[in-house]
């Protein structure tokens, strides 16, 4: 093939650090129609109509991939709107979300409120989205529809979700829903927590955080994810337990996978670099269900990762108005239960693990590969021949104060204001795109289409 015969790509990338198969290397990349077309050594000056030159200081990440983000819209569009949170999900180098069935209005509880939310969120996302259905008490006969209409799995509550429309499901209608969930070939997700223990603990009360941890213990979620464990045992369901924050659970967890049980796990930002102990007085901005727990718990979450029985960490970026997190009284028992992290999850993870001698790849693998697999997403979670071209610039060493005023996110709100943060997203690439913040380019994912 002579000079003049040679392809000229949509876009070449290349760099002296590029994350291919679990390495970095010196990489050239051309893409093509959104996809990754050629991978090739540097130098090898790949020609392209567009052409991205990483610096010194760069490292090119396949774009992250979080599973668990509540976006809200429509119905709680205040809280968040999928403008906002697409933004939030480019700038922090996440290029695909996939959307919870709550806090919306209507949840996505049936194929008419999927339609809905599809309708509200056409023509405003700056990253590719999808989206996961509801579980709740008597829609079992909408699962199948649900999955036929392309959500990747359901969500289930077995504690009050916090709003009323979307209320949990008991051990019976849980394994009804494993059951069928198992029959689609689907998956179901968790929030694992123990209605009866929770009821039977202290209420939460006043400014103080150990009132709102002692309302939250350890032993609900433990209880919950082990009737999760026994019912997926029994029924064969694939099943994920969302936002772990009891290290206690992690051995019956490693157990039921080593017996075949079909089990993932995940974690959160918030429990692998917040602890108890330093939340401060009406520190609500710190309150989410499951809670934040002590430091030593946090450790056992980092051996959970590392030993593989967790599989991936997410953000579930749960925002509210301002109001509702009753800042200026600090009530822990009044205040809405999520935090707002979208943005800010790559450069929190890589700054506690880089600390503790974990190195890029890991991280990435935690927060791109792991959750496109767990979704099903065979195109997207890392840099290979024929996946999207969803690409991160990210500069691994610099570093930023957090401004929750300069975020994307709808509410100025989140506990990690002030901190300071080692690395900087500084470019993000949707299927080959630059994502601009001002021309929405996402689409909207299906099941098996995705």
């Amino acid at each position: 093939m002579t000079d003049l015969d040679e392809h000229t790509y949509d876009l070449v990338v290349r760099g002296g650090r590029v994350l291919v198969g679990g390495a970095v290397r010196a990489c050239e990349l051309g893409v093509d129609d959104g996809a990754i077309a050629a991978i090739e050594p540097l130098g090898r000056s790949l020609p392209g109509r567009r052409l991205v030159t990483l610096l010194e200081d760069e490292v090119l990440l396949p774009g992250l991939v979080d599973t668990h983000v509540h976006v809200n819209e429509p119905g709680r569009t205040a809280w968040e709107g999928f403008e906002t949170a697409t933004k939030a999900a480019a700038a922090g180098g996440v290029t695909t979300i996939i959307d919870m069935p709550l806090n919306s209005v209507p949840p996505t509880v049936s194929v008419p409120a999927l339609e809905r939310k599809r309708s509200a969120a056409a023509g405003q996302v700056f990253v590719d989205v999808g989206f996961w259905g509801g579980a709740v008490p008597g829609n079992t006969g909408d699962l199948a529809s649900l999955h036929d209409a392309g959500v990747f799995g359901f969500k289930c509550f077995l504690a009050p979700s916090g709003v009323a429309e979307f209320p949990p499901l008991d051990a019976r209608e849980m394994e009804r829903a494993m059951a069928e969930t198992a029959r689609l070939g689907s998956l179901l997700i968790v929030h694992a927590e123990d209605a009866d223990a929770l009821a039977q603990a202290p209420a939460a009360a006043g400014t103080g955080y150990g009132a709102f941890l002692a309302s939250r213990p350890r032993a609900a979620e433990d209880r919950a994810i082990a009737d999760v464990v026994r019912l997926a045992r029994r029924t064969g369901a694939r099943t994920h337990i969302l936002h772990l924050s009891s290290s206690d659970a992690l051995p019956m967890l490693a157990r039921a996978k080593r017996e075949g049980v079909r089990l993932s796990v995940e974690t959160c930002p918030h429990y692998l670099t917040l602890v108890a102990e330093e939340i401060p007085e009406g520190g609500t901005a710190f309150k989410c269900c499951p809670p934040i727990r002590e430091a030593p718990n946090r450790e056992g979450l980092w051996r959970g990762l590392a030993d593989g029985t967790i599989d991936a960490v997410v953000s579930d970026h749960s925002p509210s108005t301002v109001d509702l997190k009753h800042i200026d009284d600090g009530d822990f028992a009044a205040a809405w239960g999520g935090i707002a992290s979208l943005q800010l999850g790559l450069p929190l993870v890589w700054s506690e693990a880089r600390r503790r001698g974990i190195r890029l790849e890991k991280v990435v693998e935690w927060t791109s590969a792991r959750p496109a697999a767990l979704a099903g997403l065979a195109r997207k979670g890392g840099i290979a021949l024929g996946f999207d071209a969803d690409l991160v610039v990210f500069a691994p060493d610099s570093e930023f104060v957090v401004d929750v005023h300069r975020l994307y996110h709808r509410n100025p709100l989140t506990p990690y204001d002030g901190r300071t943060l080692s690395g900087v997203v500084r470019e993000t690439f949707v299927r080959g795109r630059r994502v601009d913040f001002a021309e929405p380019g996402g689409r909207l994912l299906r099941r098996g289409a995705a």
